[in-house]
């Protein structure tokens, strides 16, 4: 294979030792080339193939079709080779909401052979310089509207950050260095295995892990999953919450529908009441949203106009199946439950609508294979409960990090899920390793106590944790927000007791339940289960009943 076209060699001169790779599979069979752009794939190649006209931006205010973006990404390729020096293999950071002008730096940087390094918008100066130091970025494109902890972010940092802001689309400082630049540009003849993009994981304690991925692996998830499993459409409009920093976010607003020539919506803000009416706005017809957002939007349906969707795809945490159901039975639509990682770069495990068994997260999506192992790394009989192991075309590449060894074994990735499998290959989702609740010797997934809650009419969202106790070790204890027209009392906590007993096996229900206001969660609408067990430790010994 020819050599590299990176100049800025640090990412590949800090990619995993060869032996603490994953084994990768199957990529053969996807037959890309050796010599692979994923911007000149996503985006050139619709324009090119007569679907230039065809919209694949919107956003308040906006409208590009497939030939308008080609050509902003090509202006602002040439504004970050030419006006601010990016070479290719330099790593360059983007700050800012999920909005048309991201996404087309984004590609502009791919296609220039740079590496994308996306924050969530939510960070502070403090998380945000952990990420410059950590890859060495010298370049970082902020929206105005962020820039303050931004230039703190650099303050702070090891080495020089310069900073070029934006406004509104493409405005401002940005826009006065798009003045006058050729609206064409010449990809940088970028590998296959050149990479593109680091992906920052959530819920690291830490120096966060930076994981590596490659331009083939942009199309992988869409040659995969999105082809075999979600089955898109040129005629289809994505609509979703995450953000692009989000690697479900970027696959599922971004890389599908590019991939096939659709359309995406893009919105700033995207909570359940701002998504609900954005999809009767833009007749959007497949969602990509967390479990949380979805419950959420179940009383929306009767306020908005939903009739334009047709499929639903809910990631970020397992998908309870009172959710499901009840999304099922106010929308006519089966949730796509899946199951990815920031190291896997998007879902590995899912089903098609037509063998969704409501539960189970599904089977491996084709290409990829998974076990469930326990500690020694054997394989689990049907029913027992272990570890998730998974290979595929993509796999874990840490940034310079020593934990690549926890998290690839044996040429499998370890996902820190626990899971089951039963007769028939299907997954079913128990906990996050570190989710398993030990009391009195027995193993409680804290996810299925969550699903037994949730089916009762007076809980809103609940997160289960362990907390300590004297007696047992730990016991099951729930946060509950409560929907309106019901009083956290005790006599609603013995309800709820009583009502998860007759759901679960008797030992599993919270012996201490505590009603709040809202339950701490990621950017991503990811519930903080590691914020709820810190608070549980910190209170004095949880007084749960006897029983």
């Amino acid at each position: 294979m020819p050599s590299s076209c990176h100049v800025d060699t640090f990412v590949i001169d800090n990619l995993p030792p060869e032996g603490e790779q994953p084994d990768f599979i199957n990529l053969d069979r996807l037959g890309y080339p050796e010599m692979l752009n994923a911007t000149v794939e996503l985006v050139d190649r619709n324009v090119t193939e007569g679907r230039g006209d065809s919209v694949a931006l919107m956003a308040p205010g906006v409208r590009w079709t497939y030939a308008d973006l080609a050509r902003m990404i090509d202006r602002m390729a040439n504004v970050l080779t030419g006006k601010l020096g990016m070479v290719p293999g330099n790593r360059v950071l983007l700050r800012s909401a999920n909005n048309p002008t991201k996404v087309a730096l984004y590609l502009a940087i791919i296609k220039a052979g740079g590496i994308v390094v996306a924050t969530m918008p939510l960070l502070r100066a403090g998380e945000i310089v952990k990420a410059l130091d950590k890859a060495e970025i010298g370049l970082a494109l902020c929206d105005a509207k962020l820039e303050g902890e931004m230039r703190r972010a650099a303050a702070m940092a090891a080495g020089p950050c310069r900073i070029v802001t934006w406004e509104g689309t493409a405005g401002g400082e940005l826009g006065d260095l798009l003045e006058g630049v050729p609206d064409t540009f010449e990809a940088a003849p970028t590998r296959a295995d050149d990479p593109c993009l680091l992906g920052f994981t959530s819920g690291t304690t830490g120096m966060p892990k930076a994981t590596i991925h490659y331009h083939r692996d942009l199309l992988v998830i869409c040659d995969c999953y999105a082809k075999e499993i979600l089955r898109a459409e040129p005629t289809d409009v994505f609509i979703g919450s995450p953000p692009l920093a989000f690697t479900f976010g970027l696959g599922g607003l971004v890389l599908f529908p590019f991939r096939v020539g659709a359309s995406a919506v893009l919105l700033e803000k995207a909570g359940p009441p701002d998504l609900a009416a954005a999809i009767e706005e833009y007749r959007a017809t497949i969602t990509f949203t967390a479990p949380t957002a979805y419950r959420a939007m179940i009383p929306k349906a009767r306020e908005y106009d939903f009739s334009s969707l047709r499929k639903g795809v809910s990631a970020g945490e397992t998908l309870p199946r009172p959710t499901y159901d009840a999304w099922l039975e106010a929308t006519g639509i089966r949730l796509m439950d899946g199951i990815g990682a920031t190291e896997m770069l998007h879902i590995f495990i899912a089903a098609r609508e037509e063998d969704i068994r409501p539960g189970a997260t599904g089977k491996p999506v084709p290409g990829y294979e998974a076990k469930v192992v326990d500690a020694k790394g054997e394989r689990c009989p049907p029913g027992v409960p272990g570890r998730l192991a998974v290979r595929g075309p993509i796999g874990c590449r840490y940034l310079a990090d020593e934990r690549q060894r926890n998290y690839v074994e044996n040429g499998w990735n370890i996902t820190g899920d626990t899971f089951v499998e039963d007769e028939d290959g299907y997954f079913w989702f128990q906990a996050r390793n570190d989710d398993m609740i030990v009391s009195s010797g027995y193993n409680i997934a804290g996810p299925e106590v969550e699903a037994a809650l949730l089916a009762h009419p007076a809980v809103a969202e609940t997160g289960v944790v362990g907390a300590p106790d004297a007696d047992r070790g730990h016991i099951v204890k729930a946060y509950v927000v409560l929907r309106d027209g019901f009083t956290g009392d005790a006599a609603l906590v013995k309800t709820l007791q009583e009502h998860v007993k007759a759901e679960l096996a008797p030992y599993k229900y919270p012996r201490a339940i505590e009603f709040v206001d809202a339950l701490p969660k990621t950017e991503s609408g990811k519930l903080q289960r590691f914020a709820l067990r810190k608070h549980a430790e910190a209170e004095p010994e949880t007084q749960g009943d006897v029983l």
